[in-house]
């Protein structure tokens, strides 16, 4: 997985079709992220840099709920590069 942002956009991509909304906000993230899970809103630290960015979202979206079978096929393959690398962690 290459940590560019044409990666972050896909990553981004599985929580939109996840029917998530990411957001970039300032704050003070511990972990670089904040869910609010009653709107399924995804807040991310906009300080972070595009490897920070994926890393964090790479550790999300195991925690998250999503419908495999609601996403795009393009977007399966990326959710499934995703998983692996998290679990690779």
């Amino acid at each position: 997985m290459r940590y560019n942002q044409t990666t972050l956009s896909r990553i981004e991509k599985i929580l939109d079709e996840a029917s998530y909304i990411v957001r970039y906000e300032r704050g003070n993230f511990q972990s670089g992220y904040c869910i609010l899970e009653q709107k399924r809103v995804v807040v991310l630290n906009k300080f972070l840099d595009t490897e920070g960015k994926i890393n964090t979202l790479v550790e999300l979206i195991p925690r998250l709920s999503v419908t495999y079978e609601f996403l795009t096929t393009d977007t399966q393959k990326m959710y499934d590069e995703v998983i692996q690398k998290h679990e690779a962690q």
